[in-house]
Order: structure tokens, then sequence, then C-alpha cells
């Protein structure tokens, strides 16, 4: 806990095998909640999870990127959580950044806080590929014109909440695939709510998870689209889901569809039988 405040980290994983353990190893030990989500992976990811004492939970198929986030989200919440900080379990973002976002949202600084690759000059120190770093930097200013912020980049998979944030924002009608992340920011400068960052270095090395080169262009592309939405929804020109306070939004400890039933140690709802 920090200031009273119960913190959870959610892991979205899909065939994090090689990279889980030493990622969940740096985790501070004020982290209360520890749940892990496989969307539908490969390889050991879930046995490795479940070893590691992980909460855990598992998908039917690979339905995405995005819906890993949604059920992340809605079992931390269902688990009491009051910070929710997501950790890619690639081991590409540190860990021990958890208590300082943590700590900035549990003292009621911000409701969203990042961990920027950009701030400090560290995405190229740490070896960010030319061509991402180029994409990152025309995306996040053509972000922040339209949406009229000043974040350093929007990009960053390292991301932490406060319940309020996760509960008010319409994340169901967001979209299953990569451009979720994006959606979801958009969303908070919508809606007002308060957002920090913290210089964050990255590392950059093989077993690292990383979108190839034609879905980082349809990220782009959405990225793109919702900026003009944002700035449509603004103008009153145009209304869009994903900025309907009224949305469909997460129901702590639904029993989704999605989970899938019959796995070892899973109850029928697909939540860990501990």
């Amino acid at each position: 806990m920090i200031n009273g405040k119960r913190i959870a980290v959610v892991l979205p994983a899909y065939n994090a095998e090689k990279t889980l353990e030493a990622t969940v190893r740096e985790l501070p030990d004020l982290v209360d909640i520890r749940i892990l989500v496989d969307d539908h992976s490969t390889d050991r990811t879930i046995e490795v999870a479940r070893r590691l004492g992980l909460q855990s939970f598992v998908h039917n198929r690979n339905y995405g990127y995005g819906r890993n986030q949604q059920t992340c989200y809605r079992e931390a919440l269902a688990a009491g959580a009051d910070v929710v900080i997501m950790v890619h379990p690639d081991y590409q973002y540190t860990p021990l950044l958890v208590t300082a976002m943590a700590s900035m949202i549990a003292y009621d600084v911000y409701d969203v806080v990042l961990g920027s690759r950009i701030l400090g000059g560290q995405a190229r120190q740490d070896g960010m590929p030319w061509w991402k770093y180029v994409a990152n930097r025309f995306l996040t200013l053509f972000e922040n014109t339209l949406l009229g912020a000043k974040l350093s980049e929007y990009h960053t998979g390292y991301r932490a909440f406060s319940r309020t944030v996760l509960q008010e924002l319409p994340l169901l009608e967001n979209s299953d695939d990569f451009v979720f992340d994006n959606q979801m920011l958009a969303q908070c400068v919508m809606f007002g709510f308060r957002m920090g960052e913290v210089s964050c270095p990255t590392k950059y090395f093989p077993e690292a998870s990383s979108i190839n080169f034609r879905r980082s262009v349809q990220y782009g592309l959405g990225v793109v689209l919702t900026s003009v939405q944002f700035r449509l929804q603004k103008l009153g020109l145009a209304h869009f889901g994903i900025f309907n306070r009224k949305g469909r939004c997460l129901v702590p400890g639904l029993d989704a569809p999605y989970y899938s039933p019959g796995m070892s140690e899973t109850t029928n709802d697909g939540r860990s039988g501990g």
C-alpha cells in the first residue's frame, strides 16, 4: 500500500515465457495485487505465471492487446485496487518505477502517470529504432496539436491509473487492437483527468515484444483517426462512442465469456483457482 491505497500491477501477456520472471522479480514489495492475463499464448507463459504466484486469467483465444487490457483492468478493480499500473511482461520497461508512478496517484497529484521514453532523451540513448523514434515524434506532435495537450509521448506501454479513471472511461467502446492505448489517453484528455509523466529507461533486445512494420502503420493510422475524432467531437461536428461519457464501461468481476474455462487451476469463469 501507499497512503492507504491498494496498489495493483497488471501484466498483459502474450508469449512472455522468457522475460516474465525477470519482470516480476523487480516488482517492489509494496504491490498488493499482481495480475497476469494471458491472451492465449502458444508458450508456457501461464505456467510460469502460476509458479510465480500471480493471479492468472486466460483468454480462450487471442483477442488482441486492447481486450487483454480490458480484462486486466476489470480484474484489478474487482480485486479492490485503488491504483493500477500496467507493466509489460517483456522486461522492456523497468518495474523499478512502479513505486514512483503509484505514489503520484496515491497522493492525489495525478489521475494518470505515464512512463515516458522521450523525457531526458532516453529513447535514442536506449536504442529505439530510428524509424520508430521519427514516427513517435511526428504522431505525438500531431496529437498534441489536435488534443490541445503537452505530453512528451502517447505511445508508451508503461501506465498508471487511478481507480476512478478506470471506472469512468468507456473502455469497452475502444478497439481490441494496439490503438486501444491511444484511444484511452485521448479519452483521459477529453474527460479532463490530470496526467503526469516520469522519465523511463527502456531496453531493446530480441525477446522484447514489438509490433512489425505493417502493424505499426495500422497503429499510426489509428492514432491519426483518434485525434481527428477528438477534434471533431470538441468542435461539436460529430459524436463518437469512445468519447461518450455514457458509453460502455468496465464492470468489475464480470463473468466475461472469453475467459477460458476448463484450464488447469482455473475455475469455470476463467479465474485463477489459487
